[in-house]
């Protein structure tokens, strides 16, 4: 059998949303996953195929995730596809009391107390991360997010995508952060998920690094610089072997040379479907305009040094689009000549600039976005400073209510 070609650059993207289970009355997460799909194909599995669109389960068993099952051509032709499963898992899950809730965290579970492992198949990898970090944290067991599959062919075209997609990550959460209550209150960050994200692994800090990735442009320098370091702290722990160093990386973008492939981890699940794949296209469309040298050469993007991103996504999860960057430099990456700009007026500019090569489902919704600020601005807006756990209940059910009909929150 011939070997399948690899996709080239923005051929396809691959495409992963998450959803937390919950009661339907009380809204508290509900470890129940296996029971959603032994109720949907009659026995416990990891994987539901069902067409276009598969359901797989994560490392706690409250959280569930669909997927392109191929990578997909036109991201906003998966609308109707993820659409209609999210409404098929709400219907065999509303026979038992529960329902999908989106948002990046849950408001207030309690991840001591409540968290429970996925303990099917293929959960060995996730009894190691347990051994090693204890995956009661926010960082672990309280997250969902939105995950962007990226192909290359070749090394030519990973040096480039890697390259901007290192620009283009400490902005993303300018647009999708939607994660700004835990335990009950409001953080003072809007992408809580992210601020957690960063500080899950220290026991083991080779496998994230930075989160912005190193200044690699090969395969031959990733395995030097990213992948031996990682296996090498793994080492010790990993006795029996059952941890693949492509799943053990966690920077904000992986390399899967295995795949052919570079997932986008940074993206905060939105409150329906159809936003989420706004931000995918406007994510990639901005992508592709940097790849081809719209603003500046992809030389010039290499220079960057992941301590200097970093240093703006740390401000960009907590403010968002409020975020001022007063980097005229990194501004021009973007063909934004200006001394100082907030993350927002950053995006607007790039939404003008390349408004025409988004479908008019994006345009619409990445509008929203940025007149209305991002879904955490706008949880908050409802919620106010110091809400009471009934307000908050309210205001995620609404959310709930979105996904289900698949409309943006205003």
């Amino acid at each position: 059998m011939a070997k399948k070609k690899p996709y080239s650059l923005f051929e396809v993207t691959g495409i992963e949303l998450e959803y937390m289970v919950v009661d339907m009355d009380t809204l508290r997460v509900s470890a129940t996953v296996d029971e959603l799909f032994k109720d949907t194909v009659g026995t416990v599995v990891s994987d539901v195929e069902r067409g276009d669109v598969e359901w797989s389960n994560e490392l706690t068993a409250h959280v569930v995730e669909m997927k392109t099952a191929e990578p997909t051509v036109s991201i906003s032709a998966f609308e109707p596809k993820f659409r209609a499963e999210v409404r098929a898992m709400n219907a065999t899950l509303a026979k038992r009391n529960r329902m999908l809730l989106p948002g990046a965290a849950h408001p207030f579970m309690d991840p001591l107390t409540e968290s429970v492992l996925w303990k099917h198949d293929h959960n060995e990898v996730y009894a190691l991360y347990n051994t090693i970090f204890d995956c009661r944290g926010h960082g672990w067991s309280n997250l969902q997010s939105t995950h962007l599959n990226l192909p290359f062919a070749n090394d030519e075209e990973f040096a480039k995508l890697h390259t901007a997609i290192r620009m283009v990550l400490p902005i993303i959460p300018g647009l999708s952060a939607s994660s700004p209550i835990l335990d009950g209150k409001p953080t003072g960050m809007l992408d809580t998920r992210m601020h957690h994200y960063l500080t899950h692994q220290q026991r083991l800090p080779q496998l994230m690094g930075s989160l912005i990735p190193e200044a690699v442009f090969s395969q031959e320098d990733y395995y030097r610089v990213i992948f031996e370091p990682i296996a090498r702290a793994l080492q010790p722990f990993d006795k029996d072997q059952v941890m693949d160093y492509h799943f053990a990386n966690s920077r904000g973008a992986i390399a899967r040379f295995d795949r052919g492939a570079i997932e986008i981890r940074v993206v905060d699940i939105q409150e329906c479907p159809s936003a989420d794949l706004a931000i995918a296209e406007m994510i990639v469309t901005a992508l592709k305009a940097m790849v081809a040298g719209k603003w500046v050469s992809n030389y010039l993007q290499r220079a960057w040094h992941e301590s200097d991103l970093l240093a703006i996504f740390k401000d960009v999860i907590v403010k968002g689009g409020d975020t001022v960057i007063a980097n005229k430099d990194f501004l021009l990456m973007f063909g934004l000549f200006r001394e100082s700009a907030t993350v927002q007026e950053l995006w607007r500019h790039l939404y003008q600039q390349l408004r025409s090569d988004l479908s008019e489902g994006a345009r619409i919704r990445i509008g929203h976005i940025l007149d209305h600020g991002c879904l955490a601005k706008r949880i908050l807006a409802h919620t106010g400073d110091q809400p009471t756990h009934e307000r908050i209940v309210a205001v995620y059910r609404e959310l709930a209510m979105c996904l289900q009909e698949d409309k943006q929150f205003v």
